[in-house]
């Protein structure tokens, strides 16, 4: 989806409000599947949130050494942001708030009722979510994120510089306001989800990507 495009939809299309509701219940329990959990119980694993972090993310899956199992984690929930958004456009709900369904998948994710809302701290969910909103922004989020993990290999390092840069690469691409502002606001409980990464990051004592050392809370 283009700027043009956005601006071409957003005077035009309208939708019901049960339908923008029965979107916002989609898009929350799409976002609430735990594939770490899934994948790992799949996997005979250890589930993610007894071990490293307790995150059940792709990142303290990979802890295990099993990158297969890590790397369907990460795709699956990058999925959940992609797929809530999909569901909420078949249903005719407007662009204009096609960001805030993107939101709602990604507070899904990080608060789900299936693990009592705690959940992991949405880095690959908000990734589909930018991706599924307009592609241009998530690649240029997702080239942030992987140039400093294969330079410094650090993942929430990575994590916040790229969700810092979001907005701004929002903004550049001209982006109307309705998509900016939940994407601003799903930065900002992202990094709020990274406080005790950056932390650790600041005292030097962050692991660092594939790494099984248990870091500190």
């Amino acid at each position: 989806m283009t700027p043009d495009l956005f601006a071409q939809i957003l005077p035009l299309q309208e939708t019901g409000t049960p339908l923008f509701v029965a979107a916002v219940i989609a898009a929350y329990l799409i976002g609430c599947i735990p594939f770490a959990v899934i994948v790992s119980k799949a996997f005979g694993l250890a589930d993610p949130r007894s071990f490293g972090s307790g995150n059940p993310g792709a990142t303290n899956v990979l802890r295990t050494g099993n990158k297969l199992a890590a790397l369907l984690t990460l795709f699956g929930d990058a999925a959940k942001g992609a797929i809530a958004i999909g569901v909420a456009v078949l249903i005719g709900t407007p662009a204009d708030l096609l960001g805030w369904i993107g939101f709602i998948a990604f507070m899904g994710h990080v608060f789900p009722v299936t693990l009592g809302f705690k959940g992991g701290k949405g880095v690959s969910t908000s990734a589909g979510v930018l991706l599924a909103l307009y592609w241009p922004l998530g690649l240029a989020t997702l080239g942030t994120w992987l140039l400093v993990a294969f330079t410094l290999r650090y993942s929430s390092l990575s994590a916040i510089t790229a969700a810092l840069l979001a907005p701004a690469y929002a903004v550049f691409m001209g982006l109307p306001t309705p998509v900016i502002v939940p994407i601003t606001l799903m930065v900002t409980v992202l990094l709020l989800k990274h406080a005790g990464n950056l932390r650790r990051l600041l005292a030097g004592q962050e692991s660092k990507i594939g790494s099984k050392k248990r870091p500190e809370h």
